[in-house]
């Protein structure tokens, strides 16, 4: 658990694959419903396409400004750049942010959770258990966390890819025209809603002080950002192209409705929601866990600390309070769209400020 230890061993691959693993999360089962109902038009897979280009524009100022400090995280460069007063002003708001997203992944996961696997399990119960096991694997640290996500990402990709493609027998390509109906205006209207299925480019202001060569974040954050994309869009045209603009709208899950909506006989599997669940539990899971680690990372880095798991046991009671807030599914969703328009200031905004300004008092400067 030690700096020392834990620093210098990412590759490019690996800390793109946390990229996709920090992306990959609870966004993906709502992505189709909120986009739509932003859009307002069967333009939504445009959209999808235009944020992820913004998003890796985004990532790539925050690897830009890291490799001005190497093997230094955000939480502690920011120091040097503004001094130590102001960092604790703009990074406590940070951490505040994930330990909240980490709380908001598991809410999510025991919604979903309850309502399709555990029906009468308690909220709480869900919640606690998970939280439990995350502790457990980000207990070991950076190398255990990353081996983890390399074994599950890749199972959870081709299984999530070959359901999604199951449901080629309700497409219909008339559900997705027509093209640009109503203009550019729907397409801006929904660039905001996708920023919360699009965070975990920020993960990248803390695990670039972590990799072997940090001169090669810049692949990792585009690998990371535009696997996810494809993974997006193929989610969007596909449950759009096959439930309608209406039908999306009128869901809460519409992924996971699309995926109930059909069965193949003759199969081992004739019905595959429970599989989607399963590795998509997983993958959300994943999703809280980075969060929780990089908020420790966070907390141990701005005030020179030592102990990590301390930090991480200080951390449970947090994002179980922060996770049972929420009274019910609408509120929960509610609480993601206030870290999506939170992630604009905190990892659009901040890190291009900081840039020009470390650039403007020359502090750092020397490129990995």
């Amino acid at each position: 658990m030690g700096r020392s230890k834990s620093r210098g061993h990412l590759s490019a691959t690996q800390a793109a694959i946390i990229i996709v693993n920090y992306m990959l999360g609870a966004g993906i089962l709502t992505l189709p419903r909120t986009t739509a109902d932003a859009v307002g038009t069967p333009d939504v897979w445009i959209v999808i396409l235009l944020s992820g280009l913004i998003v890796v524009g985004l990532g790539l100022i925050i690897v830009i400004l890291c490799r001005r400090f190497p093997g230094k995280t955000v939480f502690e460069f920011t120091q040097l750049i503004t001094g130590k007063w102001i960092a604790y002003i703009l990074l406590l708001p940070m951490i505040v942010y994930f330990v909240t997203i980490s709380a908001f992944e598991i809410r999510v996961m025991a919604e979903v959770t309850g309502m399709f696997l555990l029906e009468r399990t308690p909220t709480w119960a869900v919640v606690m258990l998970f939280m439990w096991v995350g502790l457990y694997m980000t207990s070991g640290g950076l190398p255990v966390i990353v081996r983890v996500f390399e074994i599950i990402l890749p199972i959870t990709l081709v299984i999530f890819i070959i359901e999604i493609l199951l449901g080629n027998q309700l497409f219909e390509i008339n559900n997705l025209r027509p093209l640009l109906g109503e203009g550019f205006m729907p397409l801006i209207k929904g660039l905001k809603p996708t920023l919360l299925s699009y965070t975990g480019y920020e993960v990248m202001l803390v695990m670039t002080a972590y990799m072997k060569n940090p001169a090669k974040s810049n692949r990792s954050v585009v690998w990371g950002v535009l696997i996810s994309m494809v993974i997006y869009l193929i989610t969007v045209v596909m449950v759009l192209g096959s439930l309608s603009l209406d039908g999306v709208l009128t869901r809460i899950w519409p992924t996971l409705d699309l995926v109930r909506s059909f069965e193949i006989q003759g199969l081992i599997f004739e019905r595959f929601e429970s599989l989607l669940l399963v590795i998509w539990i997983i993958q959300i899971f994943s999703t809280s866990a980075i969060a929780h680690y990089t908020a420790s990372i966070g907390v141990r880095d701005l005030f020179r600390l030592k102990g990590m798991r301390v930090i991480m046991y200080i951390f449970l009671p947090m994002i179980y309070l922060l996770a049972m807030i929420p009274k019910d599914v609408d509120q929960t969703l509610a609480l993601g769209d206030m870290l999506g328009n939170a992630s604009v200031v905190l990892f659009g905004i901040l890190p291009l400020l900081l840039l020009v300004t470390s650039i403007i008092r020359k502090k750092g400067g020397k490129r990995a």
